[in-house]
């Protein structure tokens, strides 16, 4: 069916469980947290469906049972969508093997592969291309960063094909690319049998290395438009903030990229200041007087008078008291956070938790 449409079809893997964003994910899983307004999942599937894809496979596995009641078949999205549940976690690598029976492509098509936690502009179109043209048998995504000791390293020859696969360096000397893997790939539908079937295999660590060994062709393509790894508090903040201003390209977001997004059930004082990509989620309150600078509000969250938010993520049911300031901090879900307290640089505060009025406060000097 693929071949006959020319568009390939797509595994989007989303069941990880998110520990590095935690409190977030206590209750939600990592692609299902709203990011300008939808789960993050929804700019994926609305990117890849943009690109001409309409077959899509979600591997999933942490609170796998949220996804289905949200996305349905995926008609209202123009996909047709199926869900595969693991049993036990397989790794990246198991994930995609584990769901290729529902695959409809011929040996020799092209099937998409998307990370669930990536917010990018990449040209979905010219990576199938490349794979294409190029006669690879895996071919990937690859963007530079400044800063690549975080990553394993991609280098490739003058043609772009990949030379090899190197963990993240430790000394300058190793650090012989700035190209990492951005976690998009097209894989030959055929080489997809080669993994090893119900065991863990990481694509990352044991798939590409062990191809590149067997002297098949990986292709890579670098693609430096946006991209933003979500898989941290800060990271996720800021990507919600990126999609509202239009920094980010998604046909999801739900209003006018400008400074702000306020979901239409959402109450915001007339005198509050909300900039910076803020969202404001349903049925969420901002009191009079407060200040709210590129951050995610969840739904039901209450901000209230006087508080200033920068930064920060305010979960669903929260609440703000009066006065209290929030600098680079993620409140969980139905937490109380009283009036009069300062939060800041990365403070986590646990879903359902209290703390009293004035109990937290830095010191002007520190």
């Amino acid at each position: 069916m693929a071949s006959a449409s020319n568009a390939p079809e797509a595994i989007l893997l989303v069941g990880g469980k998110g520990t590095r964003l935690r409190p977030m994910t206590v209750h939600t899983p990592k692609p299902m947290v709203p990011a300008a307004g939808v789960p993050f999942l929804t700019h994926q599937l609305a990117r890849i469906r943009a690109a001409g894809v309409e077959h899509v496979v979600l591997a999933t596995s942490y609170l796998a049972e949220v996804f289905e009641p949200h996305f349905g078949d995926g008609s209202a999205l123009g996909l047709h969508l199926e869900y595969v549940t693991e049993t036990a976690p397989l790794g990246t690598g198991g994930a995609i093997r584990n769901v290729a029976s529902r695959l409809r492509s011929g040996p020799d098509d092209p099937v998409l592969i998307f990370n669930g936690d990536i917010l990018t502009g990449l040209d979905i179109p010219a990576l199938v291309d490349t794979h294409r043209t190029s006669g690879a048998d895996v071919s990937l995504h690859l963007t530079r960063v400044t800063d690549p000791r975080a990553y394993g390293l991609v280098p490739t020859d003058p043609t772009g094909r990949v030379t090899a696969f190197l963990e993240k360096p430790q000394t300058p000397e190793e650090i012989v690319t700035d190209q990492i893997n951005a976690g998009a790939y097209v894989f030959t539908r055929s080489v997809i049998d080669t993994i090893p079937a119900d065991r863990p295999v990481s694509v990352e660590r044991e798939t590409f290395p062990g191809l590149l060994a067997a002297g098949r062709h990986l292709q890579g393509l670098v693609d430096s438009t946006y991209w933003l790894d979500l898989g941290t508090p800060q990271a996720f903040v800021r990507g919600s903030a990126d999609l509202v201003l239009g920094r980010a390209p998604s046909p999801a977001v739900p209003g006018r990229c400008g400074d702000r997004l306020v979901l239409s059930s959402a109450t915001v004082a007339r005198d509050a200041k909300l900039t910076g990509g803020t969202v404001i989620g349903p049925h969420a309150k901002v009191g009079s007087g407060a200040r709210i600078e590129g951050s995610t509000v969840l739904a039901g969250a209450v901000v209230e008078e006087g508080a200033q938010v920068r930064d920060s993520l305010v979960g669903a049911g929260a609440r703000i008291g009066a006065r209290t300031v929030l600098d680079g901090a993620v409140v969980g879900d139905g937490a109380l956070v009283g009036p009069d307290n300062e939060l800041r640089d990365g403070v986590r505060v646990w879903c359902d938790a209290s703390i009293p009025a004035g109990a937290v406060r830095f010191s002007s000097d520190q």
